[in-house]
């Protein structure tokens, strides 16, 4: 990765009149503008993810999605939809006075990013993506009911103990009682419990690192509480919504690479094969010895080399 740099301006901008927006600019003001859009929902960015980017050749935009890292208020549901945080993006591309940018995103970051460029693809330059997420039933039953169950069978008796065995049936609704309710003990333990199962899932090999971001009571309560709210509402999409109107992504001729874990068990590698049919012009990149997380080297690698492909691109 490119060396640790400072953002030469932080802001905040007003979205709606509950909701305030944080934002960085870093690298080169001058340069390409790339957004890089963070995962969860109900995540954040982190200081090392300014790194994946050419300081000297981008114009590096970074930014915390409603409820989420220093984004205010922390962890609120009310206006918290896709459609909101799709038009978060386009008000701070505007108030930045960017044209066109690169998308960059991951997990949930891509969710948003297609979900943007399916709106407002005049305005799109390019994509990478990594580790396709299009909320369908298939990719949230897999991950919160059965599916990578099966993988870590440990990791999952500490995620279904909280809930009782007569609403085991549909996970993502017995959670979402609990994390929205009153009881303010049951509502923490079971966002730890939330977290800590999607984060000890997040690498081919567990990563004690992760776990302890599930941790840190606001961290758990935004990234579950979001996450939740979005998965039980099916990401306020209609069904398929991000795999149909891909074509819109094609007919503008817009590159796109696409960079998936083979083992990826957050994020099945299903979805990420049946995006590249839809954009088959697309640079697809299954890395064999990896699963969900850019921490991964061969992950990391591909993402680094498609940042620096693009970085040569005209606005």
């Amino acid at each position: 990765m490119y060396p640790p740099i400072e953002p030469f301006n932080v802001g905040y901008l007003q979205v709606s009149s509950i909701h305030t927006m944080y934002y960085e600019q870093c690298g080169n003001k001058n340069g390409l503008p790339i957004v890089f859009v963070h995962g969860g929902p109900g995540c954040s960015f982190a200081p090392t993810d300014r790194q994946y980017f050419d300081p000297e050749a981008y114009h590096i935009i970074l930014f915390d999605q409603r409820g989420a890292g220093k984004s205010t208020p922390a962890f609120c549901l009310e206006e918290n939809d896709t459609e909101f945080l799709v038009d978060d993006m386009e008000k701070l591309r505007v108030h930045l006075g960017v044209d066109r940018w690169i998308l960059f995103g991951g997990s949930w970051g891509s969710t948003l990013s297609l979900a943007y460029a399916e709106k407002h693809i005049d305005h799109v330059l390019a994509m990478i993506l990594r580790g396709i997420f299009t909320l369908r039933d298939e990719e949230i039953t897999f991950l919160f009911q059965s599916g990578t169950s099966y993988i870590f069978p440990d990791v999952w008796e500490k995620y279904v103990a909280p809930i009782p065995e007569n609403e085991r049936d549909d996970f993502v609704s017995a959670y979402y009682k609990r994390l929205i309710g009153s009881d303010e003990t049951e509502r923490l333990r079971c966002a730890k419990a939330w977290s800590t199962w999607e984060m000890a899932t997040l690498q081919l090999k567990v990563n004690p690192e992760n776990i302890l971001r599930a941790e840190n009571d606001t961290w758990a309560l935004a990234f579950a509480r979001i996450e939740c709210h979005y998965f039980i509402n099916k990401g306020f999409l209609k069904p398929n919504q991000l795999i149909d109107e891909a074509y819109i992504i094609r007919d503008a001729k817009i590159p796109v690479t696409i960079v998936q874990g083979r083992y990826d068990m957050v994020c099945p590698a299903k979805t990420a094969w049946d995006l590249y049919k839809q954009l088959p012009e697309a640079e697809f990149f299954f890395v064999d010895d990896a699963g969900h997380s850019p921490k991964e080297t061969g992950i990391l690698m591909k993402l680094l080399e498609a940042c620096d492909k693009y970085k040569t691109l005209t606005p």
